[in-house]
């Protein structure tokens, strides 16, 4: 865990990638820690403030999506 001084390590998020531009994201960004199926609730609680977010469309300011979605965390796989 880390130290009251120490920072914790910066989080990639995925958010709505379905198609090949996710190969493209991955190879400028590298892997993601977590896949966000859609721009929702639980993906903007999980964002912390030193994380990077990338949008297959859209970005942060794109309304939240009406009905949550599962997300894929490296964690699981």
């Amino acid at each position: 865990m880390p130290q009251p001084t120490e920072r914790a390590p910066r989080c990639i998020h995925y958010v709505g990638f379905r198609d090949d531009r996710y190969w493209n994201a991955y190879r400028i960004f590298g892997g993601p820690r977590v896949i966000h199926r859609r721009w929702d609730f639980y993906a903007t609680r999980d964002v912390g403030p030193d994380d990077v977010v990338v949008f297959a469309e859209g970005d942060a300011a794109q309304p939240v999506a009406d009905r949550n979605a599962t997300d894929l965390d490296e964690r699981w796989l």
